[in-house]
């Protein structure tokens, strides 16, 4: 073996144990090293045009970052006030009940003790709310932890993809091009697809809930966007709850209107519409498939299984189709793995 070979396979051991030892050091933010990876691959090529049109590196790296970041923080803070909003508006709901509830069924009178549920009902949201408290700090440096990665990727996103290029063999770089293809699809299929049909979502979730006289529309709107990312379920979740906080209060009819009218333009009609139209920038990937990956995912990692679950399940995928188109075609270093206006990292500017 060449000796300048055997030297590269040698630091890439190295580098390898070296990976393995900091993913236990750093377990505890390995999922927020993780979405900023992803995140920071999404969005090379909005960095790359802004450098085209006169930024300098830094300056378009520290655009891009400051403008996801603001998404994120607009993302977690609507959930926070719609907790806290809706958390209260149902602990009022609650208070005001009866200590006792009687209701007949077929001409029998039955008794409902309440006060317990009440009772229960308070200490669950006081340790709810003690427990964000607790967690908050740890939130906020993991907030800025992922800014702070994101704009370091950013800013020299070639490094990875020329470390790629040295280590692997000429022969399989179509092979490490097709996947690095399958990420960059897939990851615009969960953020860039997914961000333009939540928007989507959001806009019309906007007027729905004006319309019916919801309070909060804009957060209710910026939720039910955010729900899009949840296969199958999406905004319907929220639909429901609203739904179900109606008919708490007595307000029948709003509630039946907020299934049918939301459950057919904030429910339906995005993923109709806009889905459609924007299919081909969204990975090759069947819905089961990417289901599976999602749930599975989410049930094996946590929150961020939601993009690690289905782009592990598109990477079996790609191998799978390489396998069955037999024989890859060779290259050679000449050629780069990634492209830096295809999303990948390689070569900054």
């Amino acid at each position: 073996m060449n000796p300048s070979r055997r030297r590269q396979y040698v630091l890439a051991g190295v580098l390898l144990v070296s990976l393995l030892l900091a993913a236990v050091v750093l377990s505890e933010v390995l999922g927020t090293v993780f979405f900023a990876v992803t995140v920071a691959y999404v969005l090379v090529p909005p960095r790359n045009r802004l450098a085209e049109r006169g930024l300098s590196r830094r300056a378009a790296s520290a655009v891009v970052t400051s403008s996801a970041f603001a998404v994120v923080l607009l993302v977690s803070g609507a959930f926070g006030y719609l907790i806290y909003q809706r958390g209260r508006t149902a602990l009022e709901l609650l208070l005001a009940l009866p200590d006792t509830f009687v209701f007949a069924v077929a001409g029998m009178t039955y008794t409902v003790e309440l006060r317990e549920v009440l009772v229960t009902s308070v200490g669950v949201a006081q340790g709810v709310a003690a427990g964000i408290a607790v967690v908050l700090p740890v939130v906020l440096l993991k907030g800025l932890l992922f800014a702070v990665l994101v704009f370091g990727l950013l800013l020299h996103p070639g490094a990875a993809a020329r470390a790629a290029a040295r280590l692997v063999p000429p022969e399989y770089h179509d092979v490490v091009r097709a996947l690095n293809d399958r990420v960059k699809n897939t990851l615009y299929g969960i953020y860039v697809l997914q961000a333009a049909t939540a928007f989507g979502t959001a806009l019309v979730a906007l007027v729905v809930f004006a319309l019916l006289g919801y309070r909060g529309v804009v957060t209710l709107a910026i939720v039910a966007g955010v729900l899009q990312f949840i296969p199958v379920l999406g905004p319907s979740v929220l639909l429901v709850v609203l739904a179900a906080v109606d008919v708490a209060a007595g307000n029948l009819t709003r509630a039946a209107l907020v299934l049918v009218i939301g459950g057919v333009l904030v429910g339906a009609v995005p993923d109709a519409v806009i889905r459609p139209r924007l299919a081909s920038w969204a990975a090759d990937l069947p819905t089961s498939l990417y289901f599976i990956g999602f749930v599975g995912g989410v049930l094996t990692v946590g929150p961020i299984g939601f993009i690690a679950g289905p782009l592990a399940v598109a990477l079996v995928v790609e191998l799978v189709d390489l396998l069955s188109d037999g024989p890859v075609h060779q290259t050679t270093l000449d050629a780069p793995v990634v492209g830096e206006d295809e999303g990948g990292f390689e070569g900054s500017k």
